[in-house]
C-alpha cells in the first residue's frame, strides 16, 4: 500500500544567506569596471555587453520556455525543480533595463544597416542588399520589436511565477488550468520571439548574411546551456544544505537525460545550418562561416565540435553517466563554458573583422560577463528566498515526490 511522501528539508531559502549580498557586490563591481572601459572603449564595450546579455537573456527565455512546456504537457517528473527556471523567468521584467545599453549603442552594434547613407543609391556608401531589408533593419520599426518582446517574456514569466505562488499559498488546484490556458498560446508566439530577437541581436549584426535556421539554432545552444546551469544550480543548493531529500537522484538523472537530449538536438541544428550553407556556397553565405573559420576562430569551431557536442554526447551516452553527479557537473561546467565562447565566435568578427583582427579578447569580455552575470543571480537569489523553493500544493507534488523515495 502506498504512502504519501514526506518532505523532511526545509522548504525555504534562508533569509540570513550571505549569496545574493555577494552576488550583488560581484555585479556591481563587474559593471562599474566595464563603465570604464565603456568610456575608454566604447566599441569593444558595445560587443562584450552584447555577448554578456544574450548569454544570460537566453537562460532566462529557456527558464520561461520550459515552464510553459511543463504546464501544457502535464509533466510530473519536474515539479521539485521547477521553481527555479519559474524564478528565473519572473526577473525578465526587471531584466529588461539589462538591454538599454545595447538600445543606446545600436548605431555602433549595427552600423551596417543603422547608417542612412547605406539606403540612399545616391551616396557613395549605398548598399544593395541593405537597401532591400530596409522595411525590416531600421531603428524604429527595430525598437518597436524589442519592446513588443520583452513585454511578451516579461508577462508570461511574472503571469507563471505568480499562479505558481498562489497556487502555492491558497492550494487552489484551478489555478493549473490557469497555468495551461497562459501556456499553449503563449509557446508559438515565445517560439517566433525568440528567433526574431536572435535575427535582431546576432544575425544583423552581418546584414548581408542570412540563415533560416537562426533562430532554431540560438534556441538550441540557449536550452542546452539552460540544462547545464539547472544541473549545477541543484548541485549548489545541495552543497548549501537545501533540497538534499526532495531533489533526488532519479530528478537529477532527468537533467542529465535533458542535458544529453540538448546536445544532439544541438548538434542536429548547427551541423544542418553549416552543411546547408556549404553546398548552397552562396558567398553572403558563406562568409560569415569564412570569417569564423579563420584568424584563430576556427580553435573557437573546433572546441564547439569537441566539446559542446563530442565530449557531453560520449560522456552522457552512457546511462550510468548521467547518475554520476562529478560527471554531470563536469559536463555542465564545459557546456557553460563552451556557451560563452560560441556566443564570442558568433559576435566578435563582426566587431574585429573591419579591423583586420584574428581571435582576440579584451578584459571587458569578462567584466561584463561578471556584471551581469552577478545581477541575473542576484535577481534570482532576491527571489529565491522569499517564497517556497518547490512549488508547494501543485497536485502532481506527490507523484514527483515518489521518483525520490523509490528511486
Amino acid at each position: 500500500m502506498s504512502h504519501k511522501p514526506t518532505i523532511t528539508d526545509s522548504l525555504k531559502f534562508s533569509a540570513d544567506s550571505k549569496i545574493p549580498q555577494v552576488l550583488l557586490g560581484v555585479g556591481v563591481i563587474g559593471l562599474i569596471l566595464s563603465a570604464i572601459g565603456a568610456y575608454t572603449n566604447t566599441d569593444q564595450f558595445l560587443f562584450s555587453y552584447l555577448v554578456s546579455f544574450v548569454f544570460f537573456t537566453g537562460i532566462a527565455l529557456a527558464s520561461i520556455f520550459m515552464v510553459m512546456f511543463h504546464h501544457i504537457t502535464k509533466s510530473k517528473w519536474g515539479v521539485v525543480v521547477r521553481r527555479i527556471p519559474e524564478t528565473f523567468g519572473s526577473n525578465m521584467k526587471w531584466w529588461t533595463i539589462a538591454f538599454l545599453p545595447i538600445l543606446g549603442g545600436m548605431t555602433i552594434l549595427y552600423h551596417h544597416w543603422t547608417d542612412p547613407t547605406l539606403f540612399d543609391p545616391n551616396s557613395p556608401n549605398f548598399d544593395y542588399i541593405v537597401a532591400k531589408k530596409e522595411a525590416y533593419l531600421n531603428v524604429p520599426f527595430f525598437i518597436i520589436r524589442q519592446v513588443i518582446y520583452f513585454a511578451i517574456w516579461g508577462f508570461v514569466g511574472h503571469k507563471l511565477y505568480k499562479a505558481s505562488v498562489e497556487l502555492e499559498k491558497t492550494g487552489d488546484w484551478g489555478i493549473t488550468t490557469l497555468m495551461r490556458k497562459v501556456s499553449a498560446p503563449a509557446i508559438p508566439i515565445f517560439g517566433l520571439s525568440i528567433a526574431f530577437a536572435s535575427f535582431d541581436w546576432l544575425m544583423s549584426l552581418d546584414p548581408h548574411w542570412f540563415s533560416t535556421m537562426f533562430g532554431v539554432y540560438f534556441f538550441a545552444i540557449s536550452f542546452q546551456s539552460f540544462w547545464a546551469i539547472m544541473i549545477l544550480m541543484v548541485f549548489f543548493l545541495h552543497r548549501n544544505g537545501y533540497l538534499k531529500n526532495t531533489i533526488g537522484q532519479a530528478h537529477i538523472y532527468d537533467l542529465g537525460a535533458w542535458l544529453f537530449a540538448f546536445t544532439v538536438f544541438y548538434a542536429y541544428i548547427a551541423f544542418s545550418q553549416f552543411l546547408l550553407i556549404y553546398y548552397a556556397n552562396l558567398p553572403e553565405e558563406t562568409l560569415w562561416f569564412y570569417h569564423r573559420l579563420e584568424g584563430g576562430y576556427e580553435y573557437i569551431a573546433y572546441g564547439l565540435l569537441l566539446f559542446r557536442f563530442a565530449l557531453p554526447f560520449l560522456v552522457l551516452l552512457n546511462r550510468e553517466q548521467k547518475h554520476k553527479r562529478s560527471v554531470l557537473a563536469f559536463v555542465a561546467i564545459v557546456v557553460v563554458v563552451i556557451h560563452f565562447f560560441e556566443l564570442h565566435w558568433i559576435v566578435k568578427p563582426a566587431f574585429y573583422s573591419e579591423d583586420a583582427h584574428g581571435l582576440s579578447f579584451s578584459w571587458m569580455d569578462f567584466s561584463t560577463f561578471l556584471g551581469l552575470g552577478g545581477i541575473f543571480f542576484w535577481l534570482f537569489f532576491n527571489r529565491f528566498k522569499q517564497n517556497s523553493m518547490i512549488p508547494e500544493n501543485d497536485p502532481k507534488l506527490d507523484e514527483c515526490l515518489e521518483k525520490t523515495y523509490h528511486q
